[in-house]
């Protein structure tokens, strides 16, 4: 029996015949990265290859030092004789689905992935494969999204509300992917927008790679004693409740996230609204994806592994799920490297230091923790 092209090990999923790792999770000679959610993207590897939409978004994860090859979606190139191309997995600016190909043998690592459309990235692209290696965050029936324009205008509506009653909009979002997709859905007609600075770190690339954002200042660029009461401001979750809050008076707290569809998930994050909106593949999205690979088999990474893994098992699919240490929307949390987390945005609000350190996303929030006890 031949090997597998992908085999899991202590340091991430490893092609043994082409020597190097996909989406490490500890240092390696040779990564290739799917996006840059720190889940996925490790710091200090030797050698990096992603796609070339993405390439800025990494180094600013890694360092902007590191070695890192970008690579045209659809572009082959062949490593110790294995193939391997990137293809768009619609997730966040740059991510990509790995395609390798070795012996006549294909397999795909899809990374993070959605089919929903979004503004701010390429779409997802259907690849055959044999084997197909695919998240799972949202693997179950539970998990349906509305249709994204609906999803805006609910946040809008929840924006002139506030207005109305003169308090200040925060909405918590991830910085990297899901601020910039919220901004790309905003009319800066309603109102001003202002954004923390660890989302305008994201926004700078996004910007400088052609995608259109609506003016979004970040809020210590705002004149002191400014009043936010008429603006909606983006935030990481890692914000909420911190000193930099403060400036803000009697702020009504937001929070857009695919977690959002779960009962008691907006009460144990301490917002007043919730809105589902997620860079991740719904439950017919997650189907719709495997069918579409034309796969064989069918390994599936975090989230609700084992109950996707049954359902595609009663379809007739050999499918397992495989334990990584990816973290789904909650790698959208993460924490990030030291360079990408300095900012001067937690500090308080009548200071001008800007020695804080406030992490581009928060900590990891586990699917099992928002499902409560069993």
């Amino acid at each position: 029996m031949r090997d597998p092209l992908i085999k899991l090990t202590d340091r991430g999923l490893y092609c043994a015949a082409g020597d190097f790792y996909v989406d490490p999770w500890q240092p390696v000679d040779r990564a290739v990265v799917t996006h840059a959610h720190s889940d996925h993207a490790v710091p200090e590897c030797t050698h990096y290859l992603t796609a070339a939409p993405g390439r800025e978004l990494l180094a600013l994860r890694v360092g902007e030092g590191a070695d890192i090859q970008p690579l045209t979606y659809g572009q082959p190139i062949v490593h110790h004789g294995v193939g391997v191309s990137l293809h768009p997995a619609g997730h966040i600016l740059g991510s990509a689905q790995v395609r390798l190909e070795h012996r006549g043998e294909v397999w795909l690592v899809s990374g993070d992935y959605k089919l929903s459309p979004d503004p701010t990235c390429a779409p997802f692209e259907s690849v055959r494969c044999h084997c197909f290696i695919s998240e799972s965050t949202f693997g179950l029936p539970i998990f349906r999204w509305a249709p994204p324009a609906a999803t805006m205008e609910d946040i809008a509506a929840w924006w002139q509300a506030n207005q109305q009653a003169g308090r200040t909009s925060l909405l918590l979002c991830y910085a990297l992917g899901k601020a910039q997709r919220l901004l790309a859905g905003l009319d800066p007609e309603r109102g001003p927008i202002y954004v923390h600075g660890a989302v305008e770190r994201c926004n700078a690339v996004y910007r400088a790679a052609g995608v259109p954002l609506p003016p979004a200042p970040p809020v210590l660029d705002a004149a002191r004693g400014a009043a936010f009461e008429r603006a909606l401001i983006l935030a990481p979750p890692s914000a909420q409740n911190t000193p930099w809050t403060r400036r803000f008076k009697r702020p009504v707290r937001g929070f857009a996230s695919g977690w959002m569809q779960i009962r008691g998930t907006r009460r144990r994050r301490v917002v007043d609204r919730g809105f589902t909106l997620s860079d991740h593949a719904d439950w017919p999205e997650l189907l719709a994806a495997i069918a579409g690979s034309g796969a064989e088999r069918v390994l599936l990474t975090h989230g609700y592994a084992q109950a996707l893994a049954r359902h595609l098992r009663e379809q007739g699919l050999d499918a397992q799920p495989l334990a990584t240490r990816f973290l789904g929307e909650a790698g959208g949390e993460e924490d990030v490297h030291q360079d990408m987390s300095q900012s001067p945005d937690d500090v308080s609000p009548d200071s001008d230091d800007t020695g804080e350190s406030d992490d581009l996303q928060d900590r990891p929030e586990s699917p099992a923790d928002e499902r409560g006890p069993r």
